[in-house]
């Protein structure tokens, strides 16, 4: 929801002071275990690859296959070394490298195909992710730090495409073959192998136990790697005024905190993971001992041939590592279990700001706008809007005044949808806004803000966004029309210059004359200006302000106004204050009426005793 004390920004806690990144609280984690994040994977991400996840799974057990068979040409040569038969020693050895060298194939092509899914699934979790966070509500996006989705993108996602191949091929791999394994111990002899046997189901305890540990500090790691983003995004975004306050030890101390804190949550799930592998190990060297003892003691006395302790010592000694394997595997996958429960919750996400089933497009004959006792409440039921009626007519311009945090934001965000009122309506020439389809809506009006946001790419392009199908000479007359061609046509590469990221590389009044052009080139019928010239210096606040005037031409326009000296021509003004329109009239009739306008426009005229050209008045200023 937009803010109470500041609109549309977001809201402040505590002292007053906005959460830093390092404190803000991680998004929503779904409860589920690891056998429900394997189904719901498997089910949405692995299903389509299946032909492939096919040719892996076969490859795998041609993998276990050719590994059982290690041991039992082991037992056919050392039966075959006392003997005189050549020819089945020449045979075990052809065989040997048989089976090595179809094991190394098929490895290679389990893995392969496994790579090619895995990389599949990051990228479908990413494009569904970022799909999801563009349709969700604002509301909920603004009040999650960016770090926290980059971290989403970046890590987790990896996380949830390492246990799926994962747990198919490495842990279904293994799997495979311990059973060949084992199956060609009890082949050998079945007595060593419930000996050899044993070990398995304490292993199986231990790893459990460890991968508890392992998801726990996996899911502390990912929360803090979340915060590093957002620390590191904020202090790059705010370097200027990092520098300007000299607040650089600060930023590197307050970074160095979370680094500490990820570094050692990290060695956390490291120690965990790292303690399945030798203890594993140190558990089957008691199966190994037994073995080579009572099997010793089988062939000195003739009941075990040199052949079958050989190939049995083989099988069992093979079977370890994989067992090892599945062990550092299983915890891993706990690991991917913590990735994929911060990230459900985003894939998850309904957005309650939507046309309903049966919606039409918006019919858009006048642009008009009205507010019928509209009412708006905050997430936590504070109110912001305290039924508000306004009245736009078509090709009017009404100008919303009023302190900071009156809720002039709320009410122009209204308009688009951006959030929706707790009661009341919103209408467009008598269309409710609820009730049309929300491309339709947004199409029927353009935004222009204070800052106005520029993509790191031409400006061209950024003139062009939301009217892809523009040409040439309709961008630049957007451009003439909002006073940027002239400084366009200055730079080296005319329209084809970058403007970097968030358009650093252009002056405040550049971006936001740029701004005015893409609204201009998008010639919808409704105008929404929020704090358009505030922030702008004077010559460039004329040059925009006349540009903002021929912008509103023929437009229904709904302004917000901080500098009064520019709305004084605007049809009506609505003083806005608590959430309530006080007083409603024009410049002349508001200032007559001695209210809460008049003491405005007293403070603010003799704060700005120049005011602005007659030929710029007329152009709305967007503010607080």
């Amino acid at each position: 929801m937009p803010s109470k004390t500041t609109d549309a920004r977001p809201r402040q806690t505590g002292a007053g002071a906005t959460p830093r990144p390092d404190s803000v609280p991680p998004l929503p984690v779904a409860e589920i275990g690891m056998g429900g994040v394997l189904s719901r994977m498997a089910r949405e991400y692995l299903k389509p690859h299946w032909r492939t996840a096919v040719i892996a799974l076969l490859a795998s057990f041609v993998v276990a296959g050719a590994t059982g068979a290690v041991p039992v040409l082991i037992k056919f040569a050392l039966d075959n070394i006392v003997g005189t038969d050549a020819w089945m020693l020449l045979l075990v050895s052809a065989g040997a490298i048989a089976a090595t060298s179809v094991q190394a194939i098929a490895t290679y092509i389990s893995r392969i195909n496994m790579a090619k899914i895995g990389q599949h699934i990051v990228a479908a979790v990413q494009k569904r992710m970022f799909t999801q966070i563009m349709h969700a509500d604002l509301a909920w996006v603004s009040n999650t730090h960016s770090g926290r989705f980059i971290s989403g993108f970046l890590y987790d996602a990896n996380r949830v495409r390492d246990t799926i191949t994962t747990s198919v091929i490495d842990f279904g791999q293994n799997l495979l073959t311990v059973f060949a394994l084992v199956g060609a111990m009890f082949w050998l002899n079945w007595k060593l192998a419930l000996m050899g046997a044993a070990v398995i189901p304490v292993v199986g305890l231990v790893v459990r136990q460890l991968g508890r540990r392992t998801r726990k500090a996996a899911k502390l790691n990912m929360e803090g790697s979340g915060d590093l983003t957002a620390v590191i995004s904020e202090a790059l975004k705010g370097i200027r005024v990092v520098k300007a306050y000299d607040q650089e030890t600060t930023e590197s101390a307050r970074a160095s905190r979370t680094i500490d804190r990820v570094r050692y949550n990290a060695m956390k799930a490291i120690k965990a993971r790292s303690m399945a592998s030798p203890i594993t190990g140190m558990l089957s060297g008691f199966g190994v001992a037994a073995v080579i003892y009572f099997g010793g003691r089988s062939v000195q006395t003739g009941f075990l041939s040199i052949g079958d302790l050989g190939g049995f010592l083989s099988a069992m000694l093979l079977a370890y590592e994989p067992l090892k394997k599945l062990a550092n595997t299983q915890t891993l996958m706990h690991e991917g279990v913590a990735a994929a429960a911060r990230i459900f919750p985003i894939l998850d996400i309904e957005p309650s700001i939507k046309a309903p089933e049966d919606a039409k497009p918006l019919h858009v004959k006048d642009g008009a706008i009205r507010f019928e006792n509209v009412h708006f409440h905050y997430g936590d039921g504070t109110p912001a809007l305290n039924g508000v009626d306004i009245e736009v007519p078509k090709g009017h311009t009404v100008a919303l005044v009023g302190p900071s945090g009156a809720g002039k934001s709320t009410i122009l965000n209204l308009v688009p949808r951006f959030y929706d009122p707790t009661s009341g309506r919103v209408l467009i020439d008598g269309q409710d806004v609820r009730d049309v389809t929300l491309s339709s809506l947004r199409a029927a009006s353009s935004l222009v803000t204070q800052d106005p946001f520029l993509f790191d790419d031409t400006i061209r392009a950024n003139i062009a966004y939301g009217s892809p199908g523009a040409t040439d000479a309709e961008i630049e007359e957007a451009a003439r029309n909002a006073a940027a061609h002239e400084f366009i046509a200055a730079l080296p590469k005319g329209y084809d210059t970058l403007v970097g990221e968030a358009g650093f590389k252009l002056s405040g009044g550049q971006r936001q004359r740029i701004a005015i052009a893409r609204a201009m080139l998008k010639n919808a019928a409704i105008l929404l200006l929020d704090e358009a010239t505030s922030s702008l210096d004077t010559a460039s606040e004329i040059q925009v302000q006349n540009a903002l005037s021929r912008l509103m031409e023929g437009r229904t326009t709904l302004v917000i106004a901080h500098r009064l000296s520019t709305i004084k021509h605007a049809n009506t003004i609505c003083v806005i204050d608590e959430g309530r329109v006080v007083e409603r009239g024009s410049h002349a009739e508001l200032v007559a009426h001695g209210g809460l306008y008049a003491e405005l426009s007293r403070s603010q005229f003799i704060e700005e005793p120049d005011a602005a050209p007659e030929g710029a008045s007329q152009a709305a200023v967007a503010g607080e």
